[in-house]
């Protein structure tokens, strides 16, 4: 025979902790999704999102700028001013959605079109989805607006446009969707070190400039006439802009205020230093005069080479690093640029894209705590698709605005020069 026994009675007063408990353990849990935001993350994202645009408007603007003569110095600035635009819409259309969403290798899905599903709660990491969005919308600003400098002063405007436009879509998503859309994207499986952007950013847009000024044609003059920048000083101020909006540039893509984001710090400064001091060393070595100009660029190879390695580089490795960019991005810009007769205008693949490989490559050599067995091959491997990838999507695009609109304008309007004859204003007067 079974014999149940009841359960022992509880006095009232036992019983109250589990009613408090029982009434608190939502508000906790709210207490508890609310500090998965961290509002220093969030701050130092915020800033971050505003350096990288500084980096576009003004800091490439002028840059550029000062680089073309002085009767294309408004084409640049205008281009700058509406790719940022442009780019922005198309980022929040379709364009994050398809970087960042999907299980694909290559391209991601539009689950998140028009910023669907972006709300005040939805977090990346500890910050608002909304603040990632905007800090990787400078990001997709930036990019093309640097091919410009490979085809200024030649380049109808409309072409620039729906080049730009098209490259864009088929050329920086993918590869953006390829380096960090973790763990599907197609270097992130194989576990390529791309910190910030080198190659989704540099190499990237390196190849498309070097593509474009060959398709393009050089500019009348290019070999027999001498092309002197119309302004040394705004391009000094323009690469001074640059170099400080590329903390957030890559102190940012730690996407927290932690150590990452410190050592990313620590690690571009180092490395655009030691840049500026090899490229002025080379200068006054070779032509007997350390220039302003050359300190801006040797300063920009610096900052293109070590953003891949910024977050993973040890100290000796930034230092390597910057140096070896400047070293042979100086060469690239004169002596093979000679050789070969291509007129990248403004140095874009002679900087970016090469600087850009260089540094893709050597990230896999100076990792702090010592790289995997193999990782300078996963390194090189996306470096090769990377440039196989921009070329073909750049030859296409640009065909495409061939076609349509044509790549250049008239020679009478190329030596009367962009800014008259494409926007209708001057940018100096007597």
């Amino acid at each position: 025979m079974q014999i149940h026994v009841p359960p022992p009675r509880r006095p009232l007063a036992a019983l109250l902790p589990l009613v408090i408990l029982g009434i608190a353990s939502p508000l906790f849990a709210e207490e508890e999704a609310a500090a998965a935001l961290d509002t220093g993350d969030t701050a130092w994202m915020l800033t971050s999102t505003v350096l990288v645009l500084l980096m576009t408007l003004p800091g490439l603007a002028l840059f550029y700028g000062g680089l073309v003569r002085a009767k294309n110095v408004l084409s640049i600035l205008v281009q700058c001013f509406v790719i940022a635009s442009l780019m922005s819409v198309l980022w929040v259309v379709f364009g994050y959605s398809v970087a960042t969403t999907g299980e694909g290798a290559f391209f991601g899905g539009f689950s998140k079109a028009f910023l669907h599903g972006v709300e005040e709660g939805s977090l990346v990491d500890t910050i608002p989805e909304s603040v990632f969005a905007t800090f990787q919308m400078t990001f997709i600003i930036i990019t093309p607006a640097l091919i410009v400098g490979a085809f200024a002063e030649r380049m109808k405007f409309s072409a620039v446009l729906i080049f730009t436009t098209l490259w864009t879509i088929f050329s920086y998503l993918p590869v953006w969707h390829m380096a960090w859309a973790e763990p599907y994207g197609l270097f992130a499986k194989w576990g390529v070190l791309d910190f910030a952007g080198g190659t989704v950013v540099h190499i990237n847009a390196g190849i498309a400039g070097l593509v474009a000024c060959i398709m393009v044609g050089r500019r009348k003059g290019f070999g027999a006439t001498v092309m002197h920048p119309h302004s040394v000083p705004f391009t000094v101020i323009g690469a001074a802009l640059l170099w400080v909006g590329w903390f957030g540039f890559n102190a940012g893509s730690a996407v927290a205020a932690d150590a990452s984001a410190g050592f990313a710090m620590l690690t571009t400064q180092i490395a655009t230093a030691a840049a500026v001091l090899v490229w002025v060393a080379l200068e006054w070595f070779i032509a007997k005069k350390p220039t302003a100009v050359g300190a801006a660029t040797g300063a920009v190879a610096g900052l293109v080479a070590i953003t891949p390695a910024s977050g993973t580089a040890t100290v000796v490795g930034a230092l390597v690093i910057g140096a070896a960019s400047s070293l042979v991005c100086y060469f690239c810009a004169t002596s093979l640029k000679r050789a070969l007769k291509y007129d990248d205008s403004l140095d874009v693949f002679g900087v970016h894209g090469v600087g850009g490989i260089v540094g893709a490559v050597l990230t896999g050599v100076f990792v702090r705590g010592g790289a995997e067995d193999g990782q300078l091959m996963k390194q090189i491997l996306s470096v090769v698709v990377t440039v196989a990838w921009s070329g073909v999507v750049s030859v296409l695009a640009l065909s495409i605005a061939k076609l349509t609109v044509g790549l250049r304008v008239s020679e009478q309007d190329e030596a009367t020069g962009l800014d008259t004859t494409s926007h209708g204003e001057t940018a100096y007067t007597a």
